[in-house]
């Protein structure tokens, strides 16, 4: 009887530290990463690109293991409105960071309390969250947000030299990111059990076209233009540039996942790819509301029961959602102010519209809203007037000079010659699948009236619900800044910019 017993008693402890570690395993937090490309649109073989079919081996792979999102899209179609707005979970002209680079000044000091945007009260950036939530945290990469904060706040860890408070949105590396990030975030990693929260940049559109594969790399004529360019070179170079893009940012991402799991911290890692915006060597991508600059890939892999390999999602996303599905699968509550949705939850609900906005980039002053429904992309001009090659930083590029130069020598078709040196549309409508390139404007055209006056209606509604900061002049102190800051730069001082401007030039 007594060795029964001490058997039976065996058998109990044996199940009980079974069932404790089960349930530690079943409870244990998952990490999760953000690899966030820079400029880059989703010209990869998963997502039907003919031209990189089998040459994005790596995110192709990562959309039959994971879930890949066919129709993401970014809030803004320039670099700091999007990450302000991703890094909070709220549209950034909701918050008032909706003006490209904002809340900053010369660059290494800390920003003066008059340049200063604060975020609304109660609201927490994601990376805190997560790391009230016992997360430890880093960046791999520039911030870039318009707003004030104290990065200490956010990350544990990241690639600057100085944690200094509020220092331009910035303090990333400007130069080149970092991919290997084991020295700095391991070793700051005190408890090696500590689930963690990270984001990595990859250089995507702006230089991921240098990591191309041996063999790989595609010549200036093997990528045909959309007609909405000039057939000259540096509009091909350009063009053909990006796809390379697409492959060497494959190449960035295969370097990534191996790293994760040489360190053993793939098998319990969640990863998000997705980029922040569209092309930047595309004058018609960065910085305009047309799909080339707001459609963005998203993929996410990771061993958890919500993501079911091979799944393809036709739905509307914004980049808000990821926000929101990253602190749901960190087991946290999304908080009430979240503009985005869990995208694996039980009683998700697929949008029926998603939303953009273009306000100052740089020195240049506009205002652009557009509503993508699931046929039709409707934009709003706010100034016409000012045309799509109304000066900008990158005017001195080729592929803004011999632009003009084709102009002026009247080497452009009709169509582009009206597109972008005239007086734009008011309001734009195309049909997406039927007008791929959005250059047959159905706002013009009596047939689609109704469409039109949904649409147009949809937009109105959520600018006032919303309180479209857009609908307001720019705090004047902020426009000085920007234009303390480019007023001796050629692209400025030798252009006619923005009237705005006119009441700083006589202090």
């Amino acid at each position: 009887m007594k060795s029964i017993f001490s058997k039976l008693l065996l058998l109990t402890a044996v199940l009980s530290i079974f069932a404790s570690t089960n349930t530690e395993a079943q409870t244990k937090k998952p990490n999760i990463l953000w690899i966030v490309a820079e400029d880059l649109n989703p010209n990869m073989g998963c997502y039907g690109d003919v031209i990189n079919k089998g040459h994005t081996p790596v995110i192709d792979k990562m959309a039959t293991d994971g879930v890949i999102f066919k129709r993401a899209y970014a809030t803004a179609p320039v670099c700091s409105a999007c990450r302000s707005a991703f890094i909070t979970g709220k549209m950034q002209t909701t918050t008032g960071t909706h003006e490209h680079r904002s809340s900053r000044t010369t660059d290494g000091e800390v920003v003066p309390e008059d340049l200063r945007i604060y975020l609304p009260d109660g609201m927490k950036t994601l990376p805190e969250l997560m790391k009230q939530a016992g997360y430890f945290t880093f960046n791999s990469g520039k911030d870039d947000y318009n707003f004030f904060y104290d990065r200490t706040k956010l990350y544990d860890v990241g690639n600057a030299k100085d944690y200094i408070p509020g220092m331009n949105g910035w303090q990333g590396n400007h130069a080149e990111h970092n991919l290997s990030w084991t020295e700095d975030v391991w070793g700051a990693r005190a408890d090696k059990s500590q689930a963690w929260f990270g984001q990595i940049e990859i250089m995507g559109g702006k230089r991921d076209y240098q990591y191309v594969r041996e063999g790989e790399e595609l010549a200036a004529y093997d990528v045909a233009l959309p007609p909405y360019f000039p057939d000259i070179k540096s509009q091909r170079e350009a063009w053909t540039q990006h796809y390379n893009a697409g492959r060497g940012s494959d190449a960035r991402i295969e370097l990534i996942l191996k790293q994760l799991k040489a360190d053993g911290e793939l098998e319990n890692t969640i990863v998000f790819f997705f980029s922040d915006h569209g092309s930047p060597s595309s004058l018609r991508h960065k910085q305009f509301c047309y799909e080339g600059g707001l459609h963005v890939p998203l993929v996410v892999i990771g061993n958890h029961p919500s993501i079911r390999p091979g799944t393809e999602v036709e739905d509307l996303v914004s980049l808000l959602d990821v926000t929101a599905t990253t602190m749901a699968l960190a087991g946290l509550d999304v908080p009430d102010y979240m503009d985005g949705q869990d995208l694996f939850a039980k009683d998700y609900k697929p949008a029926e519209y998603v939303f953009g906005a273009r306000d100052r980039c740089d020195f240049t002053i506009d205002r652009i809203r557009t509503v993508r429904s699931d046929k039709y992309r409707y934009i709003r001009n706010f100034w016409p007037e000012r045309t799509m090659l109304q000066p900008g930083y990158r005017d001195l590029k080729p592929i803004v000079k011999d632009f003009k130069q084709a102009y002026a020598d009247g080497k452009l078709t009709p169509y582009q010659e009206a597109f972008w040196f005239g007086v734009r549309p008011e309001e734009e409508l195309y049909d997406i699948e039927a007008d791929p390139n959005q250059m047959n404007n159905l706002a013009i055209d009596a047939k689609y009236k109704s469409i039109l006056k949904k649409h147009r209606k949809v937009l109105n509604k959520w600018i006032n619900e919303t309180d479209d900061k857009g609908q307001y002049p720019e705090d004047p102190a902020q426009l000085e800044a920007t234009y303390d800051l480019w007023k001796n730069r050629p692209q400025f001082k030798n252009a006619k910019v923005n009237p705005e401007y006119d009441q700083f030039k006589t202090k």
